[in-house]
C-alpha cells in the first residue's frame, strides 16, 4: 500500500481539521452552555523521533486517547498549566485555584473536556469520512516532552505525528491546545484518498 498522499488531497486534511475544531465546539456548547469556538490556526506534520525536542521540557497537561477504528493510533490534546487549570475551572464553575498541583475534580474535569475535544474532533473526521471511528478511554498525564511521547507512542510504531494548533475562545476564556495524531500512516492515507 502507497504512504503517498497527492498534494491536492491536503485540503481534505484541512477540511477535517475544520470539521474536527467545529464538532469540539459544539459538543462544549451543549455541556457547558457557554458560546464556544475553536480555531485551527495551523497543521504541520512532525517525525514522531523529534516530537520530544519539539514538545520540550516544561511540563504539560495532557489527555491522550487511543483510536479503536481505523486510521487506529491516538489523538493527544496538549494544554500549559495555565490553560488546563482555566478549562477545570471553567467546567467545574470555580476559581482557579494556585499552585501547580491538580485536585481530584480538576484532574476529573480536564479529562472530561479532553474526551470531549477528542471525540468532537474525531466526530468531524467520521462525518467528512462518512464513518464512524470510536474511541477508547481517556488517560490523564502531566509531564515534559520525551515522557509524553514515550506514553503515546510505542517505539518504532508510529512514524509521524500530525499537529494541529488550536485556540478554543469563550466569553472570558481564551485557552490554548495543541492537538496531536499519531496514526497509522496507511490507513490515514487509504482514508484521505477514500475522499
Amino acid at each position: 500500500m502507497s504512504t503517498k498522499i497527492d498534494i491536492r488531497r491536503l485540503r481534505d486534511v484541512n477540511e477535517l481539521a475544520k470539521a474536527g475544531a467545529e464538532t469540539v465546539a459544539e459538543h462544549l456548547n451543549q455541556l457547558t452552555g457557554v458560546e464556544t469556538e475553536m480555531r485551527i490556526t495551523k497543521i504541520n506534520v512532525i517525525d514522531v523521533e523529534d516530537l520530544g525536542r519539539h514538545l520540550g521540557e516544561t511540563k504539560m497537561v495532557g489527555v491522550n486517547i487511543p483510536l479503536k477504528e481505523p486510521p487506529h493510533g491516538s489523538v493527544l490534546i496538549l494544554f500549559d498549566d495555565d490553560s488546563a487549570k482555566t478549562l477545570a475551572h471553567t467546567m467545574l464553575g470555580s476559581e482557579s485555584s494556585a499552585g501547580s498541583g491538580y485536585s481530584e475534580m480538576e484532574r476529573s474535569a480536564i479529562r472530561e473536556v479532553g474526551n470531549i475535544m477528542t471525540s468532537g474532533f474525531i466526530d468531524g473526521w467520521a462525518n467528512v469520512l462518512g464513518r464512524t471511528i470510536d474511541i477508547s478511554t481517556p488517560q490523564l498525564l502531566r509531564a515534559g516532552g520525551d515522557d509524553i511521547v514515550d506514553h503515546c507512542v510505542n517505539p518504532g510504531e508510529k512514524e509521524i505525528a500530525m499537529v494541529f494548533d488550536s485556540t478554543l475562545e469563550a466569553p472570558d476564556v481564551d485557552v490554548e491546545a495543541t492537538i496531536y495524531t499519531f496514526p497509522d500512516i496507511e490507513e490515514f492515507v487509504d482514508l484521505i484518498n477514500s475522499i
